[in-house]
């Protein structure tokens, strides 16, 4: 089921998300022009444990922040006057916030340049809603207490940057574009470093990973 449509999975019977050391529920910020998205995608994660906040566009935004501080923005890219990678850009800049990008737009350009300005996590509409759910948690799982940064995460081999969290890779300081299953296989590969793969190994190891509805691998 994707969320464009006007029905939705039924939540997960469970408390509030928190996974923090106090005991509110996590607080979302949806920032996104169509108040009939908008209005859902808030129904649904409100019934799944969050604390929600909506605003349609940037000035809106940029003023709630001034008194408000959420625990993950979730920002769409198409938006009247100020658009989504602007906005990104501010965040990044001047609030310490996790950002997922949520557009209709579903092209790897669009993707790459989505989390180059700052964007955490890049998902392309329409989108499972339950997909969506683990994205956020993941983003909103506190760091390991060993102190490691995004420095930790990432992956160099000879000319090549890896980061597995963001979905990016670079060669030198050029960004190069993967499909979903490229990435997937590499996230592998870098897993299992110095180890002779074969093909049915590959395919164990891989044996998880589903077909994503914009991957252009055939």
């Amino acid at each position: 089921m994707r969320f464009n449509s006007l029905s939705l999975p039924a939540p997960a019977l469970q408390p509030p998300y928190n996974d923090r050391v106090d005991t509110k529920p996590a607080h979302l910020l949806i920032v996104d022009d169509d108040p009939e998205f908008s209005d859902r995608l808030a129904r649904y994660l409100k019934e799944n444990g969050f604390a929600v906040s909506q605003v349609a566009d940037g000035s809106t935004m940029r003023n709630w922040f001034a008194s408000n501080s959420p625990d993950l923005v979730l920002l769409d890219l198409m938006m009247p006057g100020e658009d989504g990678l602007s906005l990104a850009r501010w965040l990044s800049a001047s609030h310490r916030v996790p950002i997922i990008m949520l557009s209709a737009r579903g092209e790897d350009t669009d993707r790459i340049v989505g989390l180059e300005v700052g964007a955490d996590d890049y998902l392309p509409k329409p989108f499972n809603p339950r997909e969506l759910l683990a994205r956020i948690r993941a983003r909103l799982r506190p760091r390991s207490d060993s102190g490691g940064g995004d420095e930790d995460r990432i992956q160099v081999f000879g000319p090549y940057r890896f980061d597995p969290i963001r979905f990016q890779l670079h060669r030198d300081d050029t960004p190069v574009e993967l499909t979903h299953a490229e990435f997937a296989l590499l996230q592998v590969l870098v897993e299992h470093p110095n180890q002779v793969l074969s093909r049915d190994r590959l395919m164990d190891l891989l044996k998880g990973y589903q077909r994503s509805p914009f991957d252009r691998s055939n």
